[in-house]
């Protein structure tokens, strides 16, 4: 999972199409801790087999949904690594695989009070969750992905 304006998600793309792995340099993304305006030398895109790439808005959803549905106070970038896990189990769903999934938490939220549980500062960065908890809500009753 790779939240958007990182150069990692462009950059795998990159190389499954020609195998060579660039990718322009971006901006910074929003969520804490993960994606970089530039590829790093460590960044492999071979060794990798699937990525999805995440709204920032949809992580900020993803950690609220946690935090409101399982009580788990978790950060943007396990809500990151959710909105892509949720997209994973809908197409297994769709495709009739059965499975397991299994995901780490990231971090805990309790430092994130002020900015990403903020919604004055939500709305100070552009970043609007509603949609995407929208989306959350609609996989949860149905076990469908919007494509």
């Amino acid at each position: 999972m790779d939240p958007e304006n990182s150069a990692f998600y462009p950059g795998w793309l990159e190389n499954q199409r020609s195998g060579a792995g660039t990718a322009p340099a971006g901006q910074p993304s929003r969520i804490e801790g993960i994606g970089r305006a530039r590829l790093e030398p460590s960044f492999v895109p071979a060794v990798i087999d699937h990525m999805v790439q995440v709204p920032d808005a949809a992580s900020v959803a993803a950690m609220r949904h946690l935090r409101d549905h399982a009580g788990l106070h978790a950060g943007p970038s396990t809500g990151t690594n959710l909105w892509g896990v949720w997209q994973l189990i809908a197409e297994m769903i769709a495709e009739g695989r059965r499975g397991s999934v299994v995901s780490l938490m990231c971090d805990g939220g309790d430092r994130y009070a002020g900015n990403y549980y903020n919604p004055e500062w939500l709305r100070s960065q552009g970043l609007d969750p509603e949609p995407h908890e929208a989306t959350i809500r609609d996989f949860f009753a149905s076990g469908t992905w919007p494509a």
